[in-house]
Order: structure tokens, then sequence, then C-alpha cells
């Protein structure tokens, strides 16, 4: 590993990464400011955590030693894109920026905000369904001579630091923010299922990365290696143990997060049928067995 004193400062400017944080950044200020003359107060702990957790980590990531040694060390470049995708969008998601868009904006802004929401691009990613094969597509291409490319072309990794983190947003933010994606118990029992095959499918790359005997990007050198650079083969293999490591234990904190959304989900339906009369209850009943025709 390399030593504290370059961990800390290794630093470097990525406008991709800067642009993001003050688009970010003035956007959140000014739901807090619009919400506060609507008569809704923003928690400030909430503020906190969006800018200090949330787009400092992703500073850090992209504008610190992962961000400068990503193109040489596979290691690197993987903790960053991994972390971006599933760590960045759940400390930006304590910050409820879906919650507080719908607090600031006007009516008219709302139908429109709800309307993206319900789109099927954005159902379809947000749903444990969709999330695994994008994370899969996305891992998978480590296994590819791609892998070179996305570390070392500038225009790849714009895109990935900007791509990444919303990807990632799109996939933590409706179990964060269960308010703004109504679905039945039901449906999210069948989404708490899928979850446990998420734990095995988005490792399947870490896993072939680490057991692999060949670099499978085919490179095997780098301009001015530090004395603490790893070789090839061994870089790559540490690579795949990171990711291999994070896919499985990020998975542990959405799976009680969708849990408790669960639990919400069906008390609330529970307090539905509840204020139901006895023949509306026997209409539901008749519906049910006689099918949706």
């Amino acid at each position: 590993m390399p030593p504290l004193e370059i961990l800390v400062s290794s630093w470097r400017l990525d406008w991709a990464a800067t642009a993001f944080v003050v688009v970010a950044g003035v956007l959140y200020g000014w739901g807090m400011r619009s919400a506060g003359r609507k008569g809704h107060r923003w928690p400030a702990w909430r503020s906190l955590a969006f800018y200090l957790l949330g787009l400092g980590t992703f500073i850090i990531l992209t504008c610190g030693f992962t961000g400068v040694y990503g193109p040489q060390q596979r290691w690197a470049f993987t903790l960053k894109i991994s972390l971006l995708l599933f760590v960045v969008p759940l400390l930006i998601g304590l910050g409820k920026p879906l919650t507080l868009a719908r607090a600031a904006l006007p009516d008219h802004g709302i139908k429109v905000f709800d309307a993206v929401l319900s789109s099927r691009p954005v159902r379809f990613v947000s749903n444990s369904f969709g999330a695994p094969l994008l994370g899969l597509a996305l891992f998978s291409t480590f296994l590819t001579p791609a892998f070179y490319t996305l570390r070392t072309n500038p225009a790849a990794d714009a895109l990935l630091t900007l791509g990444v983190p919303m990807l990632g947003m799109l996939m933590a933010l409706p179990i964060i923010e269960e308010s703004n994606f109504h679905r039945s118990s039901a449906y999210l029992t069948l989404e708490f299922m899928f979850v446990f095959i998420e734990l095995l499918i988005d490792a399947v790359p870490g896993i072939l990365l680490s057991l692999n005997g060949q670099v499978l990007d085919h490179a095997m050198t780098v301009p001015d290696p530090q004395w603490w650079f790893r070789d090839a083969l061994q870089d790559q293999q540490f690579a795949g143990n990171l990711l291999w490591f994070i896919c499985e234990v990020v998975d542990l904190p959405l799976i009680i997060l969708m849990f408790i959304r669960f639990s919400r989900s069906d008390k609330r339906e529970a307090v539905v049928f509840d204020e139901l009369t006895d023949e509306q209850l026997d209409e539901l009943h008749a519906q049910h067995l006689r099918g949706r025709h």
C-alpha cells in the first residue's frame, strides 16, 4: 500500500467532478431557500449530510488519491468507481434531495417531477430487477481491454465521473426516499427476494478479476511507476478483491433499508384495508377470484 503521506497529499483538479459539485450544491441550496419561503423548515443535519458526507466523499474520490492514481493502478480506479456507484449515492440520499425538490417546486413543477419519476427508464433503473443488470454490465467491462480505456481516457473518465453517481442515485434513492416511489408490498417482496440474487451477480466480475491468472486488459506497464505500485497481475487481483468485498458489504445496508421500506408499505396498506367496509372487502375478494378481464 502507498504510504500515508501519499494518500493524504495526492490531489488534482477534476473539472467534471467540480462541475457536478457546483451544480448539485447550487440546486440543493436553491431548494432549501425555496422550501423555506413556502414554510418548510429543512433540517440542518440533512444539509450537512448532503454537502459534507455526500459531495465531500465525491470530491475525495475523484480529486484525491483514487482520482490521481486511478489511471495507473487498477485497484485505485476500481475503488473509486465502486464507491461512486454504491456509497456516494447513499450518503447523498441522507440529504433527501427528492423530498427537498418536492417541497421547493411549484405545483406545475411537481407534476413534471412526478412524470419523470414515473417514466419507464427511471422505473427500470430504480428497482432491484434492473439495478443488478446495470451494475453487472458496468463491472463486466473490467474483464476486457476496455478497462484500460476507461482508466486512461479523459473523456471516458469524465463520463464515468458524472454518470456513475447518477446511476447509483437512481438505484439508491427509491429505497431511501420511498415516499416518492409508491409501490405495493407484494412488489417490494419480489424486490426484496431479488436483492439476494444481486448479492451474487454483482460479485461475479470481482471474483473473475481476483482469480484470473492473466492480465485481462493487456496493459503490463505504466509510465513513471512509483516504488509502491503493484505489478499488473497483482494490481488486477487486488482490484478484484476490493470489488468483490465492496459489492458484498454494501448490499447489507440496502437489504436493511428495503426491509424497513417493506414494513412501512405493509403498515400503510393495512390502514387502508382497515378503513374498508365489509361490503367493499367482499367486492375486492370477488374481483380477485374473478381475475382481471
